[in-house]
């Protein structure tokens, strides 16, 4: 995907979001850290746009909440920030991509943490598969398939896809 596409796909997405949602009146979105906080933002942008709303949009760190956290090490990536209580609110997690599902299980038992929600739905920009959890993405940006040992890369300059380099 180059710029545009991304760009089209925001936008797309954004649509489906206001429509599904009936507006914006009671949703938030949620940038997983770090991949999907870009495209949280690009999204509120995109959102406000469309229906003249300000979505409020909150970002989520969900390292240790992860299920493999004795199989590798720690690491959080950045701060969680929810300025907001979701209870009661239609949450939209935004991720770059959909993998195994395990990044989004974390997310969801995460989510508790800030109240309970009447509804969570998911954003991805890319769907790549190889899902190990029945966890399926609401608004998706391109279903790309792929080998398990390639990488995706995500951005607003686009999506590139390469190998895992494994260092010696």
């Amino acid at each position: 995907m180059d710029p545009d596409d991304v760009r089209r796909a925001i936008t797309r997405i954004s649509h489906e979001i206001v429509e599904r949602n009936q507006g914006l009146a009671h949703v938030v979105l949620v940038g997983l850290q770090t991949g999907g906080v870009p495209l949280a933002g690009m999204l509120a942008e995109a959102c406000h746009r469309i229906e003249g709303v300000e979505v409020p949009v909150g970002t989520l760190d969900v390292a240790f909440y992860r299920d493999d956290i004795g199989l590798r090490p720690v690491l959080p990536e950045a701060v969680t920030e929810m300025t907001f209580d979701i209870t009661g609110k239609m949450v939209v997690l935004v991720d770059d991509v959909l993998f195994t599902g395990r990044t989004i299980r974390a997310a969801l038992n995460a989510l508790n943490d800030y109240g309970r929600a009447k509804s969570v739905q998911l954003a991805v920009m890319i769907d790549r598969g190889h899902r190990e959890l029945p966890i399926r993405p609401d608004f998706v940006g391109k279903n790309l398939p792929t080998r398990r040992d390639e990488m995706v890369d995500v951005s607003a300059q686009g999506v590139m896809i390469g190998d895992v380099v494994v260092k010696p």
